[in-house]
């Protein structure tokens, strides 16, 4: 039965990830890697490409956003990388990130802006955790009604098979 149950969960996780694959390539066809630290304004995005050359050593980029930026050689041949700042007055969406090597090649890829970053408590379904304290006791007293139901149900467990 246990096997049966794990075999079950393994074949899901599998199926899972396969479809995740059609996806990976498909964001993978830029030649644009752009990364954001974190999820808020204000935060450092860092964009990189290989398809500009091995020769290369130096480009142009420009965020519509954040304006200009320059991206150079790192750690790796062939890889150029830069970084910008996203502004706090950018309003939420899409930026469009162009990158210009020699002697010819341009390239545009663009990706999700953040969102503003958080101020004051997290709302979580039931309003403002820092205001409501009951809600936070019954959350409390949720937690540990499903912590004694467990250990209720492990002991049973253990009777019937000890028995």
């Amino acid at each position: 039965m246990i096997n049966t149950r794990v075999g079950i969960g393994i074949g899901l996780m599998a199926g899972f990830l396969a479809l995740q694959v059609p996806v990976a390539a498909a964001a993978g066809d830029s030649a644009l890697d752009i990364r954001i630290r974190q999820t808020a304004h204000g935060s450092t995005v860092t964009v990189s490409t290989t398809a500009c050359g091995a020769d290369v050593t130096y480009g142009k980029g420009e965020s519509e956003t954040a304006g200009a930026f320059h991206l150079f050689e790192g750690e790796s041949k062939g890889v150029l990388t830069g970084e910008f700042t996203v502004p706090d007055t950018a309003s939420p969406g899409t930026d469009t990130v162009t990158v210009k090597c020699p002697p010819r090649t341009r390239i545009t890829d663009s990706y999700q802006l953040p969102t503003r970053r958080p101020d004051g408590a997290v709302e979580a379904g039931f309003g403002d955790a820092g205001q409501e304290v009951p809600q936070l006791a019954v959350g409390a007293a949720l937690v540990a009604a499903a912590a004694a139901g467990a250990l209720v149900r492990r002991r049973h467990r253990s009777n019937v098979n000890g028995d």
